[in-house]
């Protein structure tokens, strides 16, 4: 399974989802500061989900960052969050 697949299936089964986007931008950082040469090394998210709606922008990400949790996070290097 690819590091995308496991950051969508991590986010789906955390949150009801209305809109969810994961975006591999790894080519874009190539020979960069973090980039690993594995092509899984920085990510964009565009999340919505009513969950969010009632929190602040910093408690979104945190939420997010906790529905990967360590084992998905400590693989990468970067990760853009769009969070509606």
């Amino acid at each position: 399974m690819g590091l995308d697949k496991e950051i969508n299936d991590a986010l789906a089964s955390a949150f009801a989802t209305t809109k969810l986007d994961v975006i591999n931008e790894s080519h874009l950082h190539a020979g960069h500061a973090g980039d690993d040469g594995t092509g899984e090394s920085h990510w964009r998210v565009v999340i919505a989900a009513p969950e969010f709606a009632k929190m602040s922008r910093i408690a979104r990400h945190r939420a997010v960052h906790a529905a990967l949790g360590v084992g998905i996070i400590g693989r990468i290097h970067a990760l853009a969050i769009d969070v509606s």
